[in-house]
């Protein structure tokens, strides 16, 4: 075990990500009753974050 603050070498990443999709509402609670309806709108807000990054111009 170690003492003191350690930092996770990914967590960052995971966080930001968190992030974004909290950014769509539909996520920000969970309202669905069935998983599979939460992790199609999951994948549906990852899929709005890919495109968007892909058709921006530099």
């Amino acid at each position: 075990a170690a003492n003191g603050f350690v930092v996770l070498p990914k967590r960052w990443i995971v966080e930001r990500t968190i992030g974004w999709l909290n950014r769509c509402r539909r996520l920000a609670k969970d309202w669905e009753n069935l998983n599979r309806k939460a992790l199609a709108f999951l994948r549906l807000a990852s899929i709005r974050l890919m495109v968007r990054r892909l058709c921006q111009t530099a």
